[in-house]
Order: structure tokens, then C-alpha cells, then sequence
């Protein structure tokens, strides 16, 4: 019979810099450790959980001095909830660290010039800043120790977020600092009817059980989106929820539902069905108002998401007379925010109810020097495109997290447009793509952005001009 190994304490490590995915970096020799909640500044006992030949991974089993940039943390729920990872850190540290992610992928990855960088922008809000919320309903709640001993087997029920690591344990959220107000209460007072009228949560692992999800849209114009997403109720039990959320949450001006009986919870391609109000709720920038539906992407920090636009808008520095192409466009919220800016913006966007949306977006902010393409970016930047649309003067592009495919690289290099603003999630994947556009474009300007606070993800915005 193997006996299990004792696991290993290192004892005494100073913390030193923080790693991609928010864990503390410390040295034992020639070991590196990756140390969860640990911050640049601390000295730790940490007991590694998993080894390798050259790093490891830890957790503090002992904290022997607190690092000056560590705070207490401001949710009950932090360390057990898998977000807001960095709540321990003081804002301003959190900044310093993002900013020195940003630099030293552009630098180490990308061979890159950082000198003239520009300091990171902080979000003028820290709490409820996000106007989006998913939540998962399920009969199998995660027990922390502050949980005493459940007898009523409904006291097993949890309306929260995914466990890390476990799809099929649900955290029961009490109060969430992410989204404001009335976040907090439809998603409790939603779950304690539920519980009151023995509508069954779901179960993750059986696929049974009447509620699924519930995700809560929120905008600065005060508008409100809720999706009630069902997966086997029984007859009455949508209409009676339902029913109860319109009456009870007046304030709901999209009331929406689903019934998803699939094995995974995206709703993508589901029916949206409308129970109460619009089947949409508007956004608002600048006068413009953009549509925001049930499927529709728009960045989820709105306050921030303006000042990111803004950065964009003022790297691109458009005289009028520019033809601009909006790669992955989303829903055209870029493009219609700088087209009054430019002679004629092209989007191009691989969801085609996205474009609908951006399609949706220009006629009713009255904007006509806008069109839109739906379709795989490295399929459809072909010469036939180009001549039809014309070369453009400045290139915008927001690709996702694994950033631009090459042949659109490529592409880029072909067309040769005077500017290019990339504006990105993930600066390790940016800088792999600069590496090839540097062979005829300067890196003239950078610029982080804080979307996330109290997260390791940061937006970065850099300016690319042609070589002459």
C-alpha cells in the first residue's frame, strides 16, 4: 500500500513579484513558487500542493510578515469565491502590477520598445462596476466552515458562482460587491421564492431540476435586463416565477426567459423569450444610445468601457476624410462611436447577431456612413473585400483574448493602412502579434487600461504607425 507523501513546507520565502494569473512569485533556490494569495512584500511559510521539475505551486500556511501593500479584503466571500482575486492588494499596488504585466509582455515577448509608455488608467469605480451578472442555480451548494450542519435538504440550495476548479458546486453569494443595486436583492429574493414554492434548483451532474441560470443586465441609463434561464420545470412554475419577478422588481424594464436543456449553459443559440418590457435595454455614450440585448456583447464595465473608447478614438486622431475598418467589431459600438469622426467605418464581426445589432446601432443614432460584414476575419480580409471597400487609412482592431489570427496579421501587412489601434485583453497574445507588424510599423504609443479592478486582467491600447 503507497502511503501518501507529507507535503512540503518551505519556510521563510519573500514574496517578490506577482505572476500573470494573480499568484505570488517567490524564489527556494533554483525552485520558483507560484504562491496563491500572496503579494509582492510578504514572507511566507507555504505549503506546496503541486511540483514540478523547476517551479511549484503553493498556499500560505503561515503569514510571517504582511507586505505594506496588502489590505483586508472588503467581501465575505473572497478566497472561496473565484473572483475579485486581488481584494487583498491595495488598489494603487494592483495598478503598479498591471502596469508592469503590460511592459514586461510587450518587452519580453515581443522585443519591444516600452520606454515611452503611458501610465495605466485606474476605473474611477472600484465596486458594482460591472452591468453584467451570471448566475447559476443549484442544488448542490459548497459548504464553507462558517456552515453549520444542514438538515432541510432545500437548505442545500445556492443561487452563485462556480467554485474554482468545480463545475458542479455552486457558492451561495449573500452580497456581491460587482454589480449595483438591485443586483443583490433579485438574485436573493429570486432564490427565496424559489426555496418558499419548491420550484427545484438545478443539478449539475443529473441535469435535472427546474432553475438553471440567471443573469442581470444593468445600464447607465438606468434601464434593467433580467434572463430567468429554466431547464425542466414543471407545468406553472415559469409563469409563476416569472409573474413574481415582474411584479415584484417594477424597476425591470427587459424581463426575459429561457428554457435551456442542453448539457452546458451557454444560451447563444437559444430562444429568448419575452415575458414583461423590451427585448432590450440602451447603453448611452456620447448622445449615442446602443442596443444591448439578451446575446449581445458590450464591455461590462460601462463607465470604463467610455474612457477606453475615448483612448481609442484619440489614437486613431481621425481628421474626417479616413477610411476606418473595425475589426471584430462586436456590436458596431466602436465604430459608431468614432464614425462621425471618419469619412466612411467598414466593421467586421464573426457573429452575425452582433451585426444585427451594430446594423441596429447606426440606424437609430442616425449614423449612415457605417457597414457591416459578418463572417471569420481571416476568410473574409481577402483582396475581393478590399477592393470593394477600398484600402483603409486606419485599421481599429478589439480581438478576443487569443488575439488576432495570423492570416489577418498577414493581412494587415498587405494593406498597409497609415495607423493601426489595437486594442487588446491579453498583452501576451498583443505582443505576438506586433512582433510581425513591427517589420513595417512603429509602436508610437501605449496605454493600459483598468477594466477590472481587483482582478489581474487589464485592456491595453497601442498606436502602430506605417513606416514611411
Amino acid at each position: 500500500m503507497r502511503r501518501e507523501r507529507e507535503p512540503q513546507t518551505l519556510y521563510g520565502l519573500t514574496v517578490h513579484d506577482i505572476a500573470e494569473e494573480g499568484k505570488g512569485v517567490a524564489r527556494a533556490e533554483d525552485l520558483v513558487v507560484f504562491i496563491e494569495k500572496a503579494i509582492p512584500g510578504d514572507v511566507v511559510d507555504a505549503t506546496i500542493y503541486k511540483k514540478k521539475k523547476k517551479f511549484a505551486e503553493a498556499r500560505i500556511a503561515n503569514l510571517i510578515t504582511a507586505s505594506p501593500e496588502r489590505v483586508d479584503p472588503f467581501c465575505e466571500h473572497f478566497g472561496v469565491c473565484g473572483g475579485c482575486k486581488w481584494q487583498h492588494m491595495d488598489y494603487q499596488a494592483q495598478l503598479k502590477y498591471k502596469q508592469k504585466s503590460v511592459l514586461d509582455a510587450l518587452q519580453r515577448l515581443g522585443g519591444l520598445d516600452v520606454a515611452h509608455a503611458e501610465a495605466i488608467l485606474p476605473s474611477a469605480q472600484d465596486k458594482y462596476y460591472r452591468n453584467k451578472l451570471e448566475y447559476t442555480f443549484s442544488n448542490k451548494r459548497w459548504l464553507t466552515a462558517m456552515d453549520d450542519i444542514i438538515e432541510d435538504e432545500r437548505d442545500r440550495n445556492a443561487l452563485g458562482f462556480h467554485v474554482p476548479l468545480r463545475f458542479d458546486k455552486i457558492l451561495k453569494i449573500d452580497h456581491c460587491y460587482l454589480q449595483a443595486d438591485p443586483s443583490n436583492e433579485l438574485r436573493n429574493t429570486i432564490a427565496e421564492f424559489a426555496i418558499a414554492n419548491n420550484i427545484s434548483f438545478y443539478d449539475l451532474r443529473a441535469h435535472e431540476g427546474a432553475l438553471r441560470n440567471l443573469v442581470i443586465r444593468t445600464s447607465s441609463t438606468g434601464e434593467l435586463m433580467v434572463i430567468v434561464i429554466f431547464a425542466y420545470p414543471e407545468e406553472g412554475q415559469v409563469e409563476l416565477m416569472m409573474e413574481f419577478v415582474k411584479n415584484k422588481f417594477l424597476q425591470v424594464t427587459s424581463l426575459l426567459y429561457i428554457i435551456n436543456q442542453k448539457k452546458n449553459d451557454t444560451f447563444s443559440d437559444q430562444e429568448v423569450l419575452l415575458y414583461n418590457g423590451r427585448t432590450y435595454i440602451e447603453e448611452e455614450m456620447e448622445g449615442l444610445r446602443f442596443r444591448i440585448g439578451p446575446k449581445s456583447f458590450y464591455q461590462t464595465n460601462s463607465l470604463q468601457a467610455y474612457e477606453l473608447y475615448k483612448i481609442t478614438r484619440d489614437f486613431a486622431d481621425l481628421k474626417g476624410d479616413e477610411l476606418v475598418y473595425d475589426l471584430y467589431t462586436g456590436t458596431g459600438t466602436i465604430a459608431n462611436f468614432v464614425a462621425k469622426y471618419a469619412k466612411k467605418v467598414v466593421g467586421v464581426e464573426y457573429v452575425p447577431d452582433a451585426i444585427v445589432d451594430a446594423k441596429i446601432n447606426s440606424e437609430v443614432n442616425g449614423i449612415n456612413n457605417t457597414v457591416f460584414y459578418a463572417g471569420d476575419m481571416k476568410d473574409i480580409l481577402n483582396n475581393d473585400f478590399i477592393n470593394q471597400n477600398g484600402k483603409p487609412d486606419v485599421v481599429i482592431t478589439d480581438p478576443p483574448r487569443a488575439g488576432m489570427h495570423p492570416d489577418v496579421v498577414e493581412r494587415l501587412m498587405e494593406m498597409e493602412a497609415d495607423k493601426i489601434v489595437y486594442v487588446s485583453c491579453n498583452a501576451a497574445t498583443q505582443a505576438r502579434d506586433l512582433i510581425r507588424l513591427k517589420e513595417k510599423y512603429d509602436l508610437v504609443r501605449i496605454k493600459p487600461v483598468d477594466m477590472f479592478p481587483h482582478t489581474q486582467h487589464v485592456e491595453n491600447v497601442v498606436l502602430l504607425k506605417l513606416r514611411k
